[in-house]
């Protein structure tokens, strides 16, 4: 049984408007992204829902809840405050909305990082909160022509610039999940290339 509705309501009360706006955003781009690449846009749009449902919980509230849950923390993680939504969020997806998807759940957990070997789901989760109708940055426009054309083509263009921005901004670490996904994105476009010469 679809519980969007439900989560919608839970989410209204728990999200700034802005953050709300942009989660019924990500929704609707995830779910056209798995119709584009033959994935369950059901299940997409959940995933895009959900994915920001710990972002305006103060930080110190999400590790908090992250350790009486047990997670296990790298000290990268523990020192990285902007990654706790992804992973606290992973955690209250399967325990407070009882969501049992553990494709759901990862593109939860991955959707700031990335990671190596991605699922579908976790690459239209993590691109469809680069190209949400509100987003405007500089380059946006580039995303989505990206997105439409290669998920792994976009994922590269997307971690390049978080990459470059974390680095500019004198940010202290980059994930090493964002590093692998950076370099398996990388990979597969060049063996889709060989693929086709």
């Amino acid at each position: 049984m679809n519980r969007d509705a439900e989560y919608i309501e839970i989410l209204k009360g728990k999200l700034t408007e802005k953050r709300f706006i942009h989660s019924l955003n990500v929704a609707e781009s995830a779910k056209e992204l798995a119709k584009l690449y033959g994935y369950n846009e059901e299940i997409a749009y959940t995933a895009g829902l959900v994915h920001d449902c710990c972002k305006d919980t103060p930080a110190g509230l999400q590790l908090s809840y992250m350790l009486e849950n047990g997670a296990e923390l790298t000290e990268i993680e523990i020192s990285s405050a902007k990654l706790y939504h992804a992973m606290c969020g992973s955690i209250y997806v399967k325990k407070e909305f009882e969501i049992e998807n553990e494709d759901i759940i990862n593109a939860v957990r991955y959707h700031t990082t990335g990671r190596k070997d991605m699922s579908l789901l976790e690459k239209i989760v993590f691109i469809a909160d680069f190209i949400s109708a509100e987003r405007d940055y500089d380059g946006v426009e580039i995303m989505r022509e990206k997105a439409i054309r290669s998920l792994d083509e976009a994922i590269v263009e997307g971690l390049g610039f978080t990459i470059k921005d974390l680095i500019d901004r004198g940010e202290r670490f980059v994930h090493p999940d964002t590093i692998d996904a950076y370099n398996d994105a990388m990979m597969n476009i060049l063996k889709q290339k060989q693929e086709r010469n």
